[in-house]
């Protein structure tokens, strides 16, 4: 099950770009919370606690215990704002979760054995990670914090797909149940094909040159 994080929240009544600007040069980050049959409420984070937080990778696929005052809201991570240039949290929204409720959420993929699959160690193969995350559907009980996938097996030019992820009790993958071929492919081991070397750029101009040149013919003499 994932990992639960505990993050201090206050609600705020002042809303639009205005308010938020205001709040950001205070420390702040504005947020949203919604979902649960209830109406979106308007919070706001302290900002350098909400990145030391980001820092821990599984922090976007876990359950996150919002508190204000004495109460407490298990939520998960929707959508998260940054500025373009700045190490900066501009906005952050959140779903509220219950136990009983199934969620979607994107969980990430980890990969083990790469160095050990035949295609590898012994045809001189490269791993290429095709996704790097997954949707899936459970229980809130049943957030896995990462699917492992187990490479190991992978010969030169085999690759996994979605099918091929062990999934833990309770959770789906609701691409898998689209059809076939929705089936896409995870990882794959191959051969890195190197570029073609370019031809000598001054002999091409060279030929490009002569080619260009008027042909004179030798005017025969009169008998």
């Amino acid at each position: 099950m994932a990992e639960k994080f505990d993050l201090v929240a206050e609600y705020r009544e002042d809303q639009g770009k205005g308010a938020s600007r205001r709040l950001r040069l205070t420390g702040k980050v504005p947020a949203i919370i919604y979902g649960a049959g209830r109406p979106p409420r308007a919070l706001m984070f302290d900002h350098n606690k909400v990145l030391k937080e980001l820092e821990t990778q599984s922090f976007y696929s876990s359950i996150l215990n919002i508190k204000v005052g004495d109460k407490s809201q298990a939520a998960i991570l929707k959508d998260l704002q940054r500025h373009p240039a700045k190490m900066q949290i501009m906005h952050i929204d959140l779903q509220r979760i219950v136990e009983d409720e199934e969620i979607r959420m994107n969980v990430p993929l980890r990969f083990k054995g790469g160095d050990m699959s035949p295609g590898v160690k012994i045809g001189g193969g490269s791993v290429a990670h095709l996704m790097s995350d997954v949707e899936v559907v459970c229980l809130p009980k049943h957030l896995p914090e990462f699917l492992e996938v187990d490479i190991s097996a992978l010969d030169l030019d085999d690759m996994l797909h979605l099918s091929d992820i062990k999934l833990p009790e309770g959770v789906e993958i609701p691409l898998l149940a689209q059809g076939p071929e929705h089936n896409q492919a995870i990882v794959s081991v191959h051969i890195i094909k190197a570029a073609p070397v370019e031809e000598d750029v001054e002999a091409e101009e060279e030929e490009t040159a002569e080619a260009a040149k008027p042909k004179v013919e030798d005017d025969e003499a009169d008998d």
